[in-house]
Protein backbone atom coordinates (compact mmCIF):
# COMPACT_ATOMS: atom_id res chain seq x y z
CA UNK A 1 0.00 0.00 0.00
CA UNK A 2 1.24 3.75 -1.21
CA UNK A 3 0.18 6.79 0.41
CA UNK A 4 -1.81 7.82 -2.79
CA UNK A 5 -3.72 4.79 -2.54
CA UNK A 6 -4.97 5.68 0.98
CA UNK A 7 -8.62 5.91 1.16
CA UNK A 8 -11.72 6.12 4.01
CA UNK A 9 -13.42 3.42 3.76
CA UNK A 10 -16.86 3.18 2.56
CA UNK A 11 -19.29 5.65 3.64
CA UNK A 12 -17.17 7.28 6.27
CA UNK A 13 -17.43 10.52 4.84
CA UNK A 14 -20.57 12.54 3.97
CA UNK A 15 -20.72 15.76 1.71
CA UNK A 16 -22.10 18.85 3.94
CA UNK A 17 -25.68 20.01 3.02
CA UNK A 18 -25.73 23.23 1.09
CA UNK A 19 -28.51 24.58 2.07
CA UNK A 20 -30.53 27.74 0.15
CA UNK A 21 -29.23 25.93 -3.14
CA UNK A 22 -32.77 25.95 -5.00
CA UNK A 23 -36.05 23.90 -4.14
CA UNK A 24 -35.16 20.70 -5.64
CA UNK A 25 -32.29 20.83 -2.96
CA UNK A 26 -34.63 19.94 0.29
CA UNK A 27 -33.19 23.12 1.48
CA UNK A 28 -33.64 25.35 -0.76
CA UNK A 29 -35.69 29.68 0.09
CA UNK A 30 -35.28 29.72 3.45
CA UNK A 31 -32.88 26.42 3.55
CA UNK A 32 -34.82 24.81 7.25
CA UNK A 33 -35.26 28.03 9.11
CA UNK A 34 -38.83 28.20 8.59
CA UNK A 35 -40.95 31.75 7.68
CA UNK A 36 -39.81 34.90 9.84
CA UNK A 37 -39.01 35.55 13.24
CA UNK A 38 -36.10 35.74 14.89
CA UNK A 39 -34.07 32.79 14.39
CA UNK A 40 -34.96 32.89 10.68
CA UNK A 41 -32.36 35.72 10.83
CA UNK A 42 -28.52 35.67 10.83
CA UNK A 43 -26.35 36.65 13.86
CA UNK A 44 -28.89 35.05 16.22
CA UNK A 45 -27.47 32.98 19.17
CA UNK A 46 -29.88 32.59 22.52
CA UNK A 47 -27.92 30.87 24.76
CA UNK A 48 -29.09 30.26 27.94
CA UNK A 49 -32.82 31.47 26.54
CA UNK A 50 -35.80 29.25 28.09
CA UNK A 51 -38.73 31.00 25.85
CA UNK A 52 -39.53 33.36 28.82
CA UNK A 53 -39.25 30.87 31.22
CA UNK A 54 -36.65 31.82 34.08
CA UNK A 55 -33.38 30.36 32.61
CA UNK A 56 -31.72 27.46 34.95
CA UNK A 57 -28.66 29.55 36.03
CA UNK A 58 -30.97 31.81 37.51
CA UNK A 59 -33.01 29.16 39.23
CA UNK A 60 -30.51 27.19 40.37
CA UNK A 61 -29.31 28.66 44.11
CA UNK A 62 -25.72 30.32 44.19
CA UNK A 63 -23.09 29.20 47.01
CA UNK A 64 -20.14 29.98 48.78
CA UNK A 65 -18.53 33.23 49.33
CA UNK A 66 -15.54 34.44 47.36
CA UNK A 67 -13.03 36.58 49.13
CA UNK A 68 -12.21 39.89 46.23
CA UNK A 69 -8.89 40.83 48.20
CA UNK A 70 -7.53 37.55 49.36
CA UNK A 71 -4.19 36.57 49.45
CA UNK A 72 -2.57 34.11 47.37
CA UNK A 73 0.59 32.52 48.19
CA UNK A 74 3.00 30.72 46.37
CA UNK A 75 3.90 27.37 48.25
CA UNK A 76 7.37 25.28 48.52
CA UNK A 77 7.77 22.82 50.27
CA UNK A 78 10.44 21.98 53.07
CA UNK A 79 11.83 18.61 50.65
CA UNK A 80 11.60 21.02 47.69
CA UNK A 81 14.21 23.10 49.60
CA UNK A 82 16.48 20.62 50.44
CA UNK A 83 16.34 18.97 47.01
CA UNK A 84 17.41 22.35 46.16
CA UNK A 85 20.51 23.01 48.59
CA UNK A 86 21.69 19.25 47.78
CA UNK A 87 21.67 20.06 44.17
CA UNK A 88 23.55 23.61 44.83
CA UNK A 89 21.10 25.66 43.54
CA UNK A 90 20.42 27.65 46.96
CA UNK A 91 22.94 28.62 49.07
CA UNK A 92 22.20 27.18 52.47
CA UNK A 93 24.84 29.58 53.83
CA UNK A 94 23.05 32.48 53.50
CA UNK A 95 19.41 33.57 54.23
CA UNK A 96 16.93 31.89 51.71
CA UNK A 97 14.77 35.15 50.83
CA UNK A 98 11.93 34.92 48.36
CA UNK A 99 13.84 36.80 45.93
CA UNK A 100 16.39 33.69 46.27
CA UNK A 101 14.02 31.23 45.80
CA UNK A 102 12.21 33.18 42.66
CA UNK A 103 16.01 33.15 41.24
CA UNK A 104 16.54 28.96 41.94
CA UNK A 105 13.69 28.51 39.74
CA UNK A 106 12.06 26.63 42.72
CA UNK A 107 9.11 29.69 43.21
CA UNK A 108 8.07 31.03 39.71
CA UNK A 109 6.66 34.63 40.64
CA UNK A 110 6.08 35.87 44.81
CA UNK A 111 2.33 36.59 44.31
CA UNK A 112 1.38 38.07 47.57
CA UNK A 113 4.19 36.56 49.57
CA UNK A 114 5.71 32.61 49.84
CA UNK A 115 4.51 30.53 52.13
CA UNK A 116 6.37 27.30 53.35
CA UNK A 117 5.11 23.97 54.28
CA UNK A 118 6.30 21.01 56.02
CA UNK A 119 5.99 17.74 53.34
CA UNK A 120 8.91 16.38 52.64
CA UNK A 121 12.26 16.05 55.26
CA UNK A 122 14.78 19.20 56.02
CA UNK A 123 18.52 18.27 57.13
CA UNK A 124 20.09 21.36 55.78
CA UNK A 125 20.39 24.34 58.42
CA UNK A 126 18.54 27.18 56.29
CA UNK A 127 17.60 30.73 57.58
CA UNK A 128 14.50 31.41 55.67
CA UNK A 129 13.10 34.27 55.50
CA UNK A 130 9.75 34.01 53.65
CA UNK A 131 6.19 35.40 54.33
CA UNK A 132 4.22 32.18 55.83
CA UNK A 133 4.94 29.03 57.16
CA UNK A 134 3.36 26.46 58.91
CA UNK A 135 3.87 25.82 62.64
CA UNK A 136 4.88 22.13 61.40
CA UNK A 137 7.11 23.31 59.01
CA UNK A 138 9.17 26.13 61.85
CA UNK A 139 9.22 23.63 64.08
CA UNK A 140 11.07 21.31 61.18
CA UNK A 141 13.70 23.92 60.45
CA UNK A 142 14.66 24.99 63.78
CA UNK A 143 14.83 21.26 64.81
CA UNK A 144 17.33 20.74 61.44
CA UNK A 145 19.38 23.64 63.16
CA UNK A 146 17.79 26.29 61.01
CA UNK A 147 15.59 29.52 61.71
CA UNK A 148 12.35 31.23 60.16
CA UNK A 149 11.81 34.90 60.14
CA UNK A 150 8.07 35.78 58.98
CA UNK A 151 8.36 38.99 56.87
CA UNK A 152 4.75 41.08 57.14
CA UNK A 153 3.20 40.63 54.01
CA UNK A 154 3.19 43.34 50.88
CA UNK A 155 0.44 45.50 51.13
CA UNK A 156 -1.12 45.01 47.85
CA UNK A 157 -4.17 47.64 46.95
Amino acid sequence: MKLNELRDAPGATKKAKRVGRGPGSGKGKTAGRGIKGQKSRSGVAIKGFEGGQMPIYQRLPKRGFNKPHRKRYAVVNLGAIQKFVDAGKLDAGQPVTEEALVASGLVRRKLDGVRVLAKGELTAKVDLRVTGASQSAVSAVEGAGGSVTLAAPAATE
